[in-house]
């Protein structure tokens, strides 16, 4: 009787391994899933990590919404001007390749599910280890992917500011990936040589080792679909993935079959003014009697003073021009617009700054982040940094920004400030 009562209940429900019966998970599907992961999470990973330094230019205070980020900034840099298109570029591979990840991460996911039921939960330390990697892994890939899909949409149902959320759960998400690699990689490897030498089509087959395949159902179900057939449904979702929405990276017509991104769709009107925004004027609370002729004016402040210019005494000044794109850390992009405006380095000199220096910009806008941000020394400098007074050949319109706008090469959309009401020239 002792030890009747003594005896460990057998495993219900999801702990026990009859539960789990599908015939397709095995350590060789999870395998493939993982290189194509390995390659792809890398790239997110560096052109998130770039995009953080687009925002932050070599560390501005103004701009940086994470100041407790510590050794996780040690690889800020200034971030160029030139090409004109890098930030285009970098954000547009960050947010449709993240997007084309989905269903191989849902697919990745659910093969290895079975691994966070199993008992007991730490066999050794290394298992252990093993199994807090794991739910580190699964938790923050949920959680960028999530956050990311969010932002993209423009909800933001989260708790928090998006900007610290997504970077530090970048970082979680990582050190946990790189730790999986490190443990996994080998297996994974192995597993795709044995594909290539004697096939890998098989639902029944085994580890690359000869042993028992610790992913597969101790009794599976009759199959339905082969593994191959599962790689291909898997694949043709991330290629609809990306055919409904790199589209958001061109112009029209390929924009309208962006359906799935809420920049997709025709442009906002047409003629000159006829290319994406992301905020109108009326969002953030911009009124046209306060950026009209009489009530508008620039406070530009530096060296040798501050001197404040309405906009007929800008169309005084030189006007220079450049063909410049804007790009947005939600992943659109439009094409080069033709800006006309006074060179940023120009209205420095105005107020005693002969080189390029840092400028703090200050926009009307009255709430939501980077209505205040700062632009580095070496953009100021760009010869093709402009406060924008036209595009393409016409007056800016409201929406995109009117009486002036910054326009910079390369950098992320929200540090071309709308509405400029202040710029302020010196060391920041």
């Amino acid at each position: 009787m002792a030890r009747s009562f003594l005896r460990t209940p057998p495993a219900r429900g999801p702990f026990a391994p009859d539960f789990w019966r599908s015939p397709l998970r095995g350590t060789r599907f999870t395998s493939v899933l993982g290189v194509v992961l390995l390659a792809g999470i890398t790239i997110l990973f560096v052109t998130g990590l770039l995009s953080y330094a687009a925002y932050n230019p070599n560390l501005s205070p103004v701009n940086d919404m994470t100041p407790d980020k510590g050794l996780l900034g040690f690889y800020l840099f200034s971030w160029p001007t030139d090409p004109p298109w890098l930030y285009r570029l970098t954000q547009g591979v960050h947010v449709t390749l993240g997007l084309g990840l989905v269903p191989v991460l849902l697919a990745k996911l659910w093969s290895v599910v079975p691994r966070l039921f199993t008992l007991p939960p730490a066999r050794s330390l290394t298992h252990a280890l093993e199994r807090i990697s794991l739910l580190l892994l699964v938790g923050g890939a949920l959680f960028e992917f999530v956050t990311g899909i969010l932002n993209i949409q423009l909800d933001y149902v989260f708790p928090g500011s998006f900007y610290p959320l997504h970077f530090y759960g970048a970082w979680v998400f990582f050190g946990a990936f790189l730790a999986h690699v490190v443990l996994k990689a080998p297996v994974a490897f192995r597993n795709l040589r044995a594909i290539r030498e004697g096939g890998g089509s098989s639902v029944t087959d085994g580890a690359a080792d000869g042993t028992a395949d610790e992913l597969a159902a101790p009794r599976p179900d009759r199959p339905t679909v082969s593994r191959r057939g599962a790689f291909g449904l898997v694949g043709g979702g991330s290629l609809l993935l990306l055919a409904t929405s790199a589209g958001r990276n061109f112009d029209a017509p390929l924009r309208e079959t962006a359906v799935l991104t809420p920049h997709g769709g025709p442009e906002p009107g047409g003629g000159p003014a006829g290319f994406q925004i992301n905020k109108t004027a009326a969002y953030v609370g911009i009124r046209a009697d306060e950026t009209s002729e009489e009530a508008w004016r620039l406070t530009v402040g530096g060296r040798s003073g501050t001197v404040r210019l309405s906009r007929a005494d800008l169309l005084g000044l030189p006007l220079h021009s450049a063909d410049l794109p804007i790009a947005c850390v939600e992943g659109w992009s439009t094409s080069d617009q033709w800006w006309r405006g006074v060179r940023l380095r120009d209205l420095a000199a105005l107020v005693g700054h002969d080189d390029a220096v840092d400028v703090f910009v200050e926009s009307l806008q009255r709430r939501g982040p980077f209505r205040r941000i700062a632009l580095r020394a070496n953009q100021v400098g760009d010869p093709r940094s402009l406060l924008a007074l036209f595009v393409n050949g016409e007056e800016l319109t409201l929406d995109h920004g009117y009486p002036a706008r910054i326009i910079v090469p390369a950098a992320p959309g929200v540090l071309n400030t709308k509405w400029v009401a202040g710029l302020t020239f010196g060391e920041l």
